[in-house]
C-alpha cells in the first residue's frame, strides 16, 4: 500500500496524465499545473492553463476500519488510512471559447483513464516505489451541490473559473509502525488460593 507521499503522487499522476496527452492535440502549448489557493485568484494568461486544485481530503468511510496489515517479513503494521483526495480541475484563458475548450477537453482525457494504475503512479514523484504494482486509483466524477462550489472556490474569491471536480478514490495512506505480536494462550489457570486465617 502507498506510503505518506501518496497524495503527492496522485496529484502530480493527473498532471501528467493531462501533460502527456496534450502532445500532438490543439493544447499542446497549454500549460498543466497543481494549483494553491493563491494561484487560482491570478487573472487569466494568454497561455490556456489546466490547473489541478486539492480543495479536500476525507477519510472514505467505507473503509474506514481496514485490518492491521503484514509485512512481506511476517510483522504486523498499524492499519493504514483509507482517503478520498477531492479535486478541481479549473481551465484558465483569456479567451472564454479557449477555456471552454480546454476544459471539455480535460474531461474527456480524464474519462478515457478512469483508473491510474501504480505503474503510471509510481512515474511522477521522486520515489518510484510508492504505490505497490497491486493498487490503483480510480478518479470518478463528483457532482458539488451549490454550496459545497461555493465552500470549494472561496479561495479564490471573485475569481471563479470553469471548473470540473473528481475524487481520486481510494488512497490508502500505509503506516510505518510496527505492531508487537504475543504468542497465543495456550493453557489457563483457573486455580485460586484461599486466604487463609492468621
Amino acid at each position: 500500500m502507498a506510503g505518506y507521499p501518496a497524495i503527492a503522487g496522485v496529484s502530480q499522476a493527473i498532471v501528467g496524465l493531462l501533460t502527456s496527452a496534450a502532445a500532438g492535440s490543439e493544447f499542446a502549448n497549454a500549460s498543466f499545473t497543481l494549483a494553491s489557493a493563491a494561484d487560482l485568484q491570478k487573472a487569466p494568461t494568454e497561455q490556456p492553463v489546466a490547473n489541478v486544485f486539492l480543495y479536500r481530503v476525507a477519510v472514505n468511510t467505507a473503509r474506514r476500519n481496514l485490518p492491521s496489515r503484514r509485512n512481506p517479513d511476517g510483522s504486523l503494521r498499524l492499519p493504514p488510512v483509507p482517503v478520498d483526495l477531492h479535486y478541481l480541475l479549473v481551465s484558465s484563458a483569456k479567451v472564454p471559447v479557449t477555456q471552454h475548450r480546454l476544459l471539455g477537453w480535460c474531461l474527456r482525457v480524464i474519462q478515457d483513464t478512469p483508473t491510474l494504475n501504480a505503474g503510471f503512479l509510481n512515474q511522477f514523484g521522486p520515489e518510484t516505489d510508492v504505490f505497490r504494482p497491486d493498487e490503483s486509483v480510480e478518479l470518478i466524477w463528483e457532482t458539488l451541490t451549490r454550496q459545497e462550489m461555493t465552500d470549494a472556490w472561496e479561495v479564490a474569491k471573485a475569481n471563479q473559473q470553469p471548473s470540473v471536480s473528481y475524487i481520486a478514490r481510494i488512497v490508502e495512506i500505509e503506516s510505518r509502525v510496527d505492531l508487537t505480536e504475543y504468542a497465543p494462550v495456550q493453557t489457563r489457570d483457573l486455580r485460586y488460593a484461599g486466604v487463609g486465617a492468621g
